[in-house]
C-alpha cells in the first residue's frame, strides 16, 4: 500500500527485530498550548471603557442640570437681539418721523473730537470742537 492510501489511526512501524509492518496507533497525546500574556492594547481597552462610560454617564448628568439654565441663556440672548435691533431700528424710525411732523430742520452741527493717549495703559487725553 501506498502512504497516501492508509486510513486514519494507521501507521507503517518498525517492529524490534527489524520488520515493518502497518499497524493501529494510539492517538499521541497533546500538550496544551502554553498560556499567552494579554497584550498590553488589550488591558488598556479594557481600562478605558469604564472610565469612557462613567465620563459619558457624568457628561449626561451635567447637561441635565446644566439645562435650565441654558434655557434661560438663550431667552436672554433673544432679549439682548431684540434689543440690539430695536435700538438699529429706532433712529431710521425717528428720522422718518420727523420730516413729516412738518417742522423745519434744524442747523447742522459739526462735532470734531480728538483723542490722545500715550502707551497701552496711558491716560487719555481730549477735546471736543463744536463749528
Amino acid at each position: 500500500m501506498l502512504p497516501a492510501e492508509l486510513p486514519p489511526g494507521v501507521e507503517m512501524v518498525t517492529l524490534p527485530g527489524g520488520y515493518r509492518t502497518l499497524a493501529y496507533t494510539q492517538p499521541t497525546a497533546t500538550t496544551p498550548a502554553a498560556a499567552q500574556p494579554v497584550p498590553a492594547w488589550a488591558k488598556t481597552t479594557a481600562l478605558l471603557a469604564p472610565t469612557l462610560g462613567g465620563g459619558i454617564a457624568a457628561a449626561g448628568f451635567g447637561i441635565s442640570y446644566a439645562a435650565p439654565g441654558l434655557i434661560a441663556m438663550t431667552e436672554a440672548l433673544w432679549a439682548a437681539i431684540a434689543l440690539i435691533a430695536a435700538g438699529t431700528l429706532a433712529p431710521f424710525l425717528l428720522r422718518t418721523g420727523r420730516g413729516s411732523s412738518g417742522r423745519g430742520a434744524g442747523p447742522v452741527q459739526h462735532v470734531t473730537q480728538n483723542i490722545s493717549a500715550s502707551g497701552m495703559f496711558g491716560r487719555a487725553n481730549g477735546t471736543i470742537n463744536h463749528r
